[in-house]
């Protein structure tokens, strides 16, 4: 008798210590994305809710809130309740980058980091008959034409333009920023010629490589792209450090539950990886990239005061 007891004394008492892990999730989880419907966070994030609603045995509601690059969807979800029922499917740039040119509501501290989950270079290309092929010799030949070249991008202050400027920077260049209103806007003008360079993501001028209109001869990360093979990689330049990428991450409100934030971590882990949603990815010229937790806050810093730098010396 008192071994039967102690055993329900032992049950109640860790059911008292771990009851968010035993109840979560009882109801829908609203999953806002501060963009509009149809674009690469917003089709990444529905792709990977599916998953996440098998998963966690619960439905999943979208929520698009788009406007101000990112920033009107963020500084709402700041207000939501840190109960584990409200998540935040983003890029980077709302955080690490609109901050730097417009007056924001919020901080990074006004969220809790749960995971990554994707992630891709930039690109920087020009049409076929640049005289340059390589990474090296398209760096060569912008520093030996000062302001010649103009180069499209999403915005003043956005993270392309951002990206470009890193690396420019290291090589004195002085490349004449145009700013548009996205990849798509970019593609356009290149393809019209009303700028010598693209630059945006991947997806979005991969079409005109295959085709052999345009041919990039770099990308923004520090490693080779396989979907460009063509193009260098930073490290292949001598400037690893100088890497900046477009990513996607989920987070929650600040003061999240830690028990709520290993759980869904480890849930975004498996389902990133699903060989479904990694082919997913490939198409989209992405690859899966987890980072958990405390390190995917220090990701976020440590980008925000790289991007902040820049950012000083462009005036922005």
């Amino acid at each position: 008798m008192k071994l039967k007891t102690a055993t329900i004394g032992l049950a109640a008492i860790a059911t008292l210590a771990t009851p968010a892990l035993a109840e979560y999730p009882e109801r829908t989880i609203e999953l806002t994305i501060p963009a509009g419907a149809g674009g690469g966070t917003d089709t990444s994030a529905r792709k990977l809710a599916i998953l996440l609603e098998e998963a966690l045995g619960t439905s999943i509601a979208i929520l698009n809130v788009g406007g101000g690059g990112g920033s009107v969807g963020a500084s709402q979800f700041m207000q939501a309740k840190p109960d584990g029922y409200s998540l935040f499917a983003t890029w980077n740039s709302p955080l690490t980058t609109v901050p730097q040119v417009q007056n924001v509501a919020y901080a990074l501290d006004s969220f809790t980091p749960i995971a990554s989950t994707s992630e891709t270079a930039y690109t920087l290309c020009v049409k076929a008959d640049f005289p340059a092929t390589t990474g090296e010799e398209f760096l060569t030949e912008l520093a030996a034409n000062p302001g010649k070249y103009t180069y499209g991008n999403d915005g003043i202050g956005g993270t392309m333009q951002l990206a470009a400027e890193r690396i420019f920077q290291a090589r004195d260049i002085d490349a004449v920023a145009i700013p548009f209103g996205g990849a798509g806007e970019t593609l356009q003008n290149f393809l019209g010629g009303h700028v010598d360079i693209y630059g945006g993501s991947i997806s979005t001028v991969l079409p005109y490589v295959e085709n052999g209109e345009a041919k990039c001869p770099l990308v923004t990360s520090a490693s080779d792209v396989p979907a460009l093979p063509g193009a260098s990689g930073l490290a292949a330049l001598g400037m690893p450090e100088k890497e900046t990428l477009l990513w996607r991450a989920i987070l929650g409100p600040k003061d999240l539950d830690p028990a709520i934030v290993a759980q869904l971590a480890d849930v975004i882990d498996r389902a990133v990886n699903d060989p479904g949603y990694v082919e997913f990815l490939a198409t989209k010229g992405e690859v899966p990239n987890v980072v958990k937790g405390d390190a995917l806050g220090a990701r976020l810093q440590d980008e925000y005061d790289a991007l902040a730098e820049v950012s000083k010396r462009l005036g922005l």
